[in-house]
């Protein structure tokens, strides 16, 4: 009898699933239930729409929620995938005796659990998130969301916005914020969208203003303690895919290509890199002996803590088994890379130089599929 099992994808901070068809998950869902179908196992694939920036217990509460309504009692095991901030959500799910503003039994649910899978998650915080809560940092967030939304949408940002989202980024920590500057950016790039889209970006905003409680517990030090608290589920299988993008350079500026859009992304990344590579963390967990030898053969040497991924730094990402080690950025493993040649064509955001491919990423998703399908079929 062909086996079936739910799998849930839960996007990370600020995700985009709540935006009608924009295409967080695009690529993964049904590379999930192709691959799931050629080993024999029906695989019914959920995108958890969960609240953007919100604190990581009402995050972990809308999973508990998706999934009571949406996985089919008796009818197999469950197994999760966040990325980013999204693998916090889903450790803290479950956690045993985890208490969350829900009414839905998370204990049954969670006992339901075969494998969590985090992709690209701050397990021991990022710095970005620190920068993120300042003043600067809110409105800088503000407007790379909008140029991410409207970069899933279109696939291309419009050239004198992304000019000028370059320019801001390339010089952001030497001059005072212009808002002036930013005002037109979100001119410029909502100009596009129809009244409809534009009102539903609207509402995610005003979403967002409301609770950003998530902000402050991806720090270095908030997550110290949420892993004193948060604690392995017996039985379940954790697994985490692991990413690190290649430095700023000459090198990595010249690998992006000649035109003005790539170097302006570059010079957003190039940003993001900085402050995602500030050495801050109080607690600094020790490898294990294996993961150590799969950073190292991944890598060629063991990444240091200021290594990342455009937005975490890559030993924050080590979660129990490494399931793959890659060269990409934050949104390269997720499917959001440059290739054209598909359908929907794979789109790239972060222009880091690192050069991740349709292989690598198609080679890195069958490792993903081996890891929560083992066992399969016992």
């Amino acid at each position: 009898m062909r086996q079936s099992r739910d799998i849930y994808l839960v996007p990370g901070f600020f995700g985009f699933a709540n935006l009608g068809k924009l295409t967080y998950f695009g690529h993964i869902r049904p590379l999930l239930r192709r691959g799931a179908a050629e080993r024999g196992v029906e695989a019914r694939v959920h995108v958890v729409k969960t609240h953007p920036t919100a604190s990581l217990a009402k995050r972990a509460a809308r999973l508990a929620d998706t999934i009571a309504a949406t996985a089919k009692a008796g009818s197999g095991p469950v197994d999760i995938i966040g990325h980013s901030s999204g693998g916090m959500d889903a450790r803290l799910f479950a956690t045993p005796g985890a208490e969350l503003p829900t009414k839905v039994d998370v204990e049954r649910l969670a006992g339901r659990v075969e494998t969590i899978l985090t992709v690209s998650t701050p397990h021991r915080g990022t710095p970005l998130a620190s920068f993120l809560t300042s003043r600067l940092g809110q409105q800088i967030l503000q407007a790379l969301s909008l140029s991410t939304i409207y970069l899933l949408r279109y696939g291309h940002l419009p050239l004198r916005g992304l000019l000028q989202l370059g320019a801001l980024f390339a010089r952001w920590d030497s001059v005072a914020l212009n808002s002036v500057l930013l005002d037109h950016i979100f001119e410029v790039i909502l100009g596009d969208f129809s009244v409809g889209r534009r009102r539903a970006v609207q509402r995610l905003f005003a979403e967002v203003a409301k609770d950003q409680a998530l902000l402050t517990q991806l720090t270095p030090e908030a997550v110290d303690v949420f892993n004193a608290v948060a604690g392995d589920r017996p039985g379940v299988r954790y697994g985490s895919v692991v990413t690190r993008a290649a430095k700023p350079s000459l090198r990595s500026a010249r690998k992006t290509g000649l035109d003005p859009a790539g170097q302006a992304l570059h010079s957003v990344y190039a940003t993001l890199y900085q402050l995602a590579g500030q050495e801050r963390f109080p607690a600094r967990s020790p490898l294990t002996p294996r993961q150590q030898r799969v950073l190292e053969a991944a890598y060629r040497k063991l990444p240091g803590w200021s290594d990342n991924d455009g937005i975490v730094p890559t030993r924050s990402q080590v979660w129990g088994e490494v399931v793959g080690a890659v060269r990409a950025d934050h949104l390269d493993v997720i499917g959001h890379f440059g290739d054209s040649s598909t359908r929907p064509p794979h789109v790239d955001w972060l222009a880091t130089g690192t050069g991740f491919t349709r292989e690598r990423y198609d080679r890195l998703w069958d490792r993903v599929l081996d890891f929560l399908l083992a066992g399969a079929g016992d």
